[in-house]
């Protein structure tokens, strides 16, 4: 499986600095989150720029307002079309919130037959990734919240998924077979991975209470192959350059050293 660095683990750095760590600590790319950076323009240039330095593997489409951008379905659409001209393979977006503000949106997402074929139009695959429950709220302000009813919207509007193991931590649910009901839908084409415990997301493996190497063990077990994106809080990482690298090499070895196959530990021996 390939190994990506989202830019969201260290989204207070320049985006060059963050592809520059990403090459220099081995991993195979990178997930590009869109951002205020990108007000005003198509975000063309700057991702043309960026993949000089290191791969674009997946690029999520902005959760929150970005000027210039327009509406969430207008945010998803540029988000697909940038994905298009600059090659890259996939899109993740967020469902929309039954909150109340985000009705347009998921009406009109309702409405599409095949994400695949009428937004992705087979050059990109179009993801949708599963959300966390709000410690505040005390549930999940988002549609599609539970693995069944996202399994349903999935096959009936051949939508493929990006699954989140913090998010899925926060639903006090059982991890590892909710994980496998989305898994085995055959849509899951990317994971977003971190911990989750006592009410915070995206920390580092260890700093919470999933069980993450017995679930590297089985995406390793099961043959997954696509990406394993590395999504933390920037506060789980140090401040200073140095430290910021030794930590994703530290990180990096982890995951290969846990989703390698027997086959590949004696390969890399040889």
């Amino acid at each position: 499986m390939k190994l990506i660095l989202s830019t969201g683990s260290l989204y207070t750095l320049p985006l060059p600095d963050v592809f520059a760590l990403a090459r220099e600590t081995g991993y195979d790319g990178v997930e590009i989150i869109i951002n205020h950076q990108f007000a005003f323009h198509d975000g063309i240039d700057l991702l043309d720029a960026l993949r000089r330095i290191h791969p674009i593997n997946s690029i999520h489409a902005p959760f929150f307002q970005i000027d210039g951008w327009g509406d969430k379905i207008e945010q998803l659409r540029r988000t697909i079309r940038l994905a298009t001209a600059c090659e890259v393979p996939l899109v993740t977006f967020h469902p929309p919130t039954w909150l109340g503000v985000e009705f347009k949106f998921w009406n009109w997402l309702k409405k599409i037959a095949d994400f695949q074929q009428e937004l992705g139009q087979g050059k990109v695959m179009v993801t949708i990734e599963n959300m966390p429950l709000d410690p505040n709220l005390k549930l999940n302000p988002y549609r599609l919240a539970k693995p069944l009813k996202i399994i349903e919207f999935l096959q009936r509007h051949n939508l493929l998924l990006t699954f989140d193991t913090a998010h899925m931590g926060s639903m006090k649910a059982n991890f590892l077979h909710d994980f496998h009901l989305l898994y085995d839908t055959g849509r899951m084409r990317s994971i977003h991975f971190s911990d989750y415990g006592h009410g915070r997301e995206h920390l580092l493996p260890g700093h919470g209470v999933l069980p993450l190497t017995r679930f590297l063990h089985h995406l390793r077990e099961t043959g997954y192959h696509e990406g394993l994106v590395l999504e933390l809080s920037p506060e789980e990482l140090p401040e200073e350059r140095d430290l910021i690298r030794s930590s994703l090499l530290q990180l990096h070895d982890y995951l290969a050293t846990e989703t390698r196959t027997p086959q590949q530990i004696a390969a890399a021996t040889l």
